[in-house]
């Protein structure tokens, strides 16, 4: 073992970490090894929302201030412990990471995958998700207030007239997602069609704050209900995963209640400073059971009737 490799234990497993000190995110001198060491301890809390879903790496080797590395095919290097599923795509298949353990999560701190995003279907059905995602985008000319302000209408659209149970996540960037657990009867087509619509109806009634326009020059003063990522293969940012972003920034769960605390900023919690959140599920108590969509759907036509 030299100066440049240790090992980090996760599980029965000895994960060796290559060129440990080497700086990830420069403005805040955080290193491999505090990826390394954040993965660890965020695994029981961050495993179960990667499970069996495939996962598209954002890989950052020379740190989040030299660009990008997006890598979904999983490389000949990685060990043969870490599970992978084979998933179609137009004109072939593509070999994803499956991270299902502790040493998986910490390999890939040591990839340098500063943020793994997940499919928002499982492997073994991976054209019926389980997971319905808005991504609630602040535009120029809008601010987190805003974004608040959208996810407490589209809450209530959701919840009480479509009777949709919603959970709220920090993006670690700019905005919040709203997701939507589901029963895995609906395709991706029957799915993006609903958000499509259940955007398209929240951006009608307030349309001088919200926008489904995709042109960011057309957003201008108005939060972007986005819908774009629930489709085949598309990927969402996975629940505590670092941003490559300066302080490193999680993507965390937050409770409805927290949606009205004065503090509550997209970029709240960090990989220095984690907070509560490796501790405490604000998720917890809230509908485990994915919903169907048909009854939401009649639901749906009927309020856009009306």
């Amino acid at each position: 073992m030299t100066a440049r490799e240790e090992t980090v234990r996760a599980g029965r497993r000895g994960i060796p970490l290559h060129r440990p000190g080497k700086v990830l995110f420069p403005d805040d001198g955080l290193t491999k090894r505090d990826l390394a060491h954040y993965h660890r301890a965020a695994a029981r809390v961050m495993l179960p929302h990667l499970r069996g879903r495939p996962l598209m790496m954002l890989r950052h080797p020379d740190g989040i201030d030299d660009g990008a590395v997006v890598q979904k095919h999983v490389p000949d290097h990685f060990p043969d412990w870490i599970r992978r599923a084979e998933m179609p795509k137009e004109g072939g298949t593509v070999t994803h990471v499956l991270c299902e353990d502790t040493a998986t999560l910490v390999y890939l701190a040591d990839q340098a995958c500063v943020t793994p995003h997940r499919w928002l279907s499982r492997a073994d059905r991976p054209d019926h998700p389980d997971r319905l995602v808005f991504d609630l985008d602040p535009a120029e000319g809008t601010g987190f207030a805003d974004v608040r302000w959208t996810a407490r209408r589209l809450r209530a659209l959701l919840e009480e007239e479509l009777e949709l149970p919603t959970r709220l996540m920090t993006t670690g960037s700019k905005g919040l997602h709203v997701l939507v657990h589901l029963d895995r009867r609906a395709g991706f087509d029957a799915v993006r069609e609903f958000a499509a619509d259940v955007a398209g109806l929240l951006a009608a009634r307030h349309p001088e704050r919200l926008t489904t326009r995709q042109r960011k020059t057309e957003r201008r003063g108005r939060v972007y209900l986005d819908v774009q990522r629930n489709g085949y293969a598309q990927t969402a940012v996975a629940p505590y995963a670092v941003r490559a972003l300066p302080g490193g920034p999680l993507a965390v769960p937050v409770s409805h209640d927290e949606l009205d605390d004065p503090e509550l900023t997209p970029r709240r919690w960090t990989l220095a400073e984690p907070g509560d959140r490796l501790e405490k599920d604000p998720w917890h108590g809230l509908p485990s059971r994915g919903r169907g969509l048909r009854a939401a759907r009649r639901r749906l036509d009927a309020v856009r009737m009306a």
